[in-house]
């Protein structure tokens, strides 16, 4: 590698040792923007970037407020936050109000600069996407790591051509269920499809389409994954929960879980548990709070109690 070279990559990851004679007492001026070696004076890096203040601050108060650092970078923005904005405030920075030439001319500004941040089919297709998924994420109160990943998921698929052809609530919501499975964190389709304007049939055709196009490797949702939300929704104790999770653990020993859906497996399990915890629930409350008939938690009940030979009083 040249010096060139070695002073370009230099700029992008911190120097801790000469590229000329191997030392490590390495020097940096702030005031200039250099780093310097201590011993034989090469300008290692003449671009560093002083992420500091430029200004004074004498409190923990006076640094907080004159720190010159935005909102971090988000993927839940189209342009990932990192764009301005244009005022429709008709005055200026003292508070004063603007003549009519230089409204017309701030109009005109801001129209061009709105153009500029949708200049791409991409772009446009983002500042669509994105209100969408924060939309569905609020309403499934999905926590922001979670969402950040649905948005780098559904990055990838619109740059590798997958959305192409479909619509982007579909792909969208999608990327919402698959990012839950990611966290380990799963939610039901049909939960997803409750605040999605798709149908369960599009939103799983999707789920599909972004496994096979990406080639991601997620988590298959097991019933564990569910006991703990849906106990907290049925405002169920801890005790419930632990006899909740061994009636799954002992159920999947025996092999009665496999090919079941473990959102049923988990209301049934519950119930069993709030029968045991002398916390019983309906089955129509649990299956509200599942997203299940009562039909198929009276089904895996019955299934459970009868291979682990429970004696319980319903």
């Amino acid at each position: 590698m040249s010096k060139t070279e070695e002073k370009e990559d230099a700029n992008y990851k911190e120097v801790i040792q000469c590229p000329e004679c191997g030392s490590k007492r390495i020097l940096r001026d702030y005031s200039r923007g250099d780093t310097i070696c201590g011993d034989c004076g090469l300008i290692i890096n003449d671009l560093m970037i002083d992420s500091g203040p430029e200004w004074r601050a004498f409190t923990a108060e006076e640094k907080r407020d004159r720190s010159r650092v935005g909102s971090p970078m988000t993927y839940r923005m189209p342009d990932k936050g990192l764009s301005t904005t244009i005022s429709r405030s008709d005055r200026d920075a003292y508070g004063r109000k603007l003549s009519p030439k230089r409204r017309a001319q701030i109009y005109r500004l801001r129209k061009w600069q709105i153009r500029t941040r949708v200049h791409s089919s991409i772009a446009r297709n983002l500042a669509q996407a994105m209100p969408e998924l924060n939309r569905i994420a609020s309403q499934l109160s999905i926590p922001r790591d979670i969402r950040e990943t649905a948005a780098v998921v559904y990055r990838r698929a619109l740059e590798k051509g997958l959305v192409r052809g479909r619509s982007i609530e579909s792909m969208v919501a999608a990327s919402v269920y698959l990012a839950c499975r990611l966290h380990k964190i799963p939610r039901p389709l049909d939960e997803i499809e409750s605040v999605a304007r798709v149908n369960r049939k599009e939103l799983a055709h999707c789920v599909r389409l972004i496994l096979r196009g990406l080639d991601l490797k997620t988590p298959r949702p097991s019933a564990t994954d569910f006991i703990s939300r849906f106990a907290n929704e049925l405002s169920m104790s801890g005790e419930s929960q632990k006899k909740a999770l061994q009636v799954i653990e002992r159920a999947s020993e025996i092999g009665i879980t496999g090919g079941k859906d473990p959102t049923g497996l988990a209301a049934a399990a519950l119930y069993i548990a709030g029968i045991l915890a002398g916390e019983r629930r309906a089955q129509r409350e649990i299956a509200e709070v599942a997203h299940v008939t009562e039909v198929t938690i009276r089904n895996r009940y019955k299934e459970i109690v009868r291979k682990l030979k429970m004696d319980l009083e319903v």
